[in-house]
């Protein structure tokens, strides 16, 4: 296993990071499944875990599964989503922060956590509040390093300069959707982080389940997701995927291990998120560890799917406050004339 360096934090972690949504037990995972599938990425040299407190009992899961192995783990987490019915249970306060940091210390069965992570932008808490909080826990020893996932080019550079103006930890990390389906980190936050030297934790690398190849247009699938999610029925999703099944086969390559290729190959990525649920799972993208593809696969995948773009939304992708809410983009109605 190659290793790289998170950022400018000194940390090496994995090209393959293991992403732990499918360990909870309401995915469908006994713990000790779970547990055998950690264990094997950690022999493979897998040894960066992420979760989230959002994600059910997988913090628990995970801190059981690390007994007697947590030294040899880069294991990050992330708050932010809510976490309960109570309206201070969740977002980027500091009130939330302190609280939230010490529930996932105690399920992970640790005393400090490697990265933690602001799981999505809270426009609502001045980014002050927030880094002013994740200083403290650093300067503790329960933090290591901070990051935040799915942050706006904008927000990035407005964190950095706060961290800079007032003399805070400033975010270590990113941690962003990226696929060959969608690569619209390409246009600006990916040359932001670079920038700022920040590491790049990047999800969805499989599309999210369509880029294994499993799901085909006008075909029926057995994938449990592509009737829960809304863009597993996108055509211009589909239309793409139909055009890089064919190019795989060409290259001699599963669909998954050109997905996993094409991720980890961009200068700012660090690493991808794997999110295995089977011990088959696992061992189907651990084969490919060693793929590496030429200039002439990437630039027919540049004409599939052209640099810097997104087909479709992902359900699960942040939508900034003004495309969610039309009042935000719109003038009252008294003021919207020219005269």
């Amino acid at each position: 296993m190659q290793y790289r360096t998170l950022g400018r934090t000194g940390i090496q972690v994995s090209p393959y990071a293991l992403g732990t949504l499918m360990f909870a037990t309401a995915m469908g995972n006994a713990p000790e499944d779970s547990a055998r599938i950690i264990h094997k990425a950690l022999d493979a040299g897998i040894n960066f875990i992420d979760t989230a407190d959002r994600y059910g009992d997988s913090e628990d899961v995970v801190g059981k599964a690390l007994e007697g192995r947590r030294d040899n783990v880069v294991l990050a987490t992330k708050f932010g989503l809510p976490a309960g019915q109570d309206p201070n249970h969740h977002g980027a306060s500091r009130r939330w922060i302190v609280t939230a940091v010490e529930n996932s210390l105690r399920r992970l069965r640790t005393d400090y956590i490697d990265l933690y992570q602001l799981h999505r932008p809270d426009p609502r808490t001045d980014i002050e509040e927030t880094l002013s909080a994740l200083t403290d826990l650093i300067q503790s020893g329960k933090v290591r390093a901070i990051g935040a996932s799915q942050t706006p080019a904008s927000g990035i550079v407005e964190a950095q300069w706060v961290a800079e103006r007032r003399g805070l930890a400033r975010f270590h990390t990113e941690q962003s959707a990226y696929s060959i389906l969608n690569r619209g980190i390409e246009r600006e936050v990916l040359p932001a982080t670079q920038r700022f030297g920040m590491g790049v934790l990047v999800w969805g690398p499989l599309g999210q389940g369509l880029l294994t190849g499993r799901v085909r247009k006008n075909e029926d699938n057995n994938l449990l997701r592509a009737g829960l999610f809304q863009h597993f029925n996108d055509e211009h999703r589909l239309d793409a995927v139909e055009k890089l099944i064919p190019l795989a086969a060409e290259a001699g390559l599963p669909m998954t291990h050109l997905a996993m290729a094409f991720t980890i190959a961009h200068p700012g990525v660090t690493s991808a998120l794997i999110g295995a649920r089977t011990m088959d799972h696992l061992d189907s993208l651990l084969t490919g560890l060693d793929v590496t593809l030429t200039d002439d696969i990437f630039d027919r995948i540049d004409e599939i799917v052209p640099p810097g773009t997104d087909i479709g939304i992902l359900d699960q992708a942040y939508q900034p406050p003004a495309l969610e809410n039309p009042d935000l983009r719109r003038r009252p109605l008294t003021a919207r004339a020219a005269a």
